[in-house]
């Protein structure tokens, strides 16, 4: 299933950023995996560290830049659209993790990208039991982009 994304650029400069195909794969991945799934449609902005931030503190209480936020839509009841959600990415974040953890930066975004999907469709890791399980399929679905285990040591 070919999902339908609003990639958003809020930056001044920013080289090395995702393209719209890019996503499309990364997102299409995980959906292929929800088959039953029919909200295909979504947001992908890249931000700066400002508005990471300002989203970070406004929605979950962290008065600082993270590297993605997850916003689930929320459909009215009643009503029916294909919309999953919106992700925010702190490219700087980003970029920074990714060289602090020695990795490329494509097999980072990747990752982060797939992983904020995941948590539009409902996953999370508050709790070890639902961290497992977002983890393995977090693995599974980059070893299907020859990504390897980033929760590895």
């Amino acid at each position: 299933m070919t999902p339908d994304i609003d990639r958003q650029v809020a930056l001044d400069t920013a080289t090395a950023l995702p393209t719209q195909a890019d996503l499309e794969a990364w997102v299409g991945a995980v959906l292929a995996r929800h088959a039953d799934e029919a909200r295909t449609e979504m947001t992908v902005r890249f931000v700066s560290p400002e508005e990471s931030q300002t989203l970070n503190r406004d929605y979950r209480g962290k008065d600082k830049p993270t590297n993605v936020l997850s916003f689930p839509f929320e459909t009215p009841p009643g009503v029916s659209l294909p919309l999953l959600g919106d992700l925010a990415i702190c490219h700087d974040v980003v970029v920074t993790e990714a060289t602090a953890q020695d990795k490329p930066l494509a097999h980072h975004y990747t990752h982060m990208v797939i992983h904020g999907t995941l948590h539009l469709l409902g996953y999370d890791h508050i709790d070890e039991r639902e961290a497992e399980e977002m983890e393995a399929l977090e693995r599974e679905l980059l070893a299907g982009f020859m990504i390897g285990d980033p929760y590895a040591e």
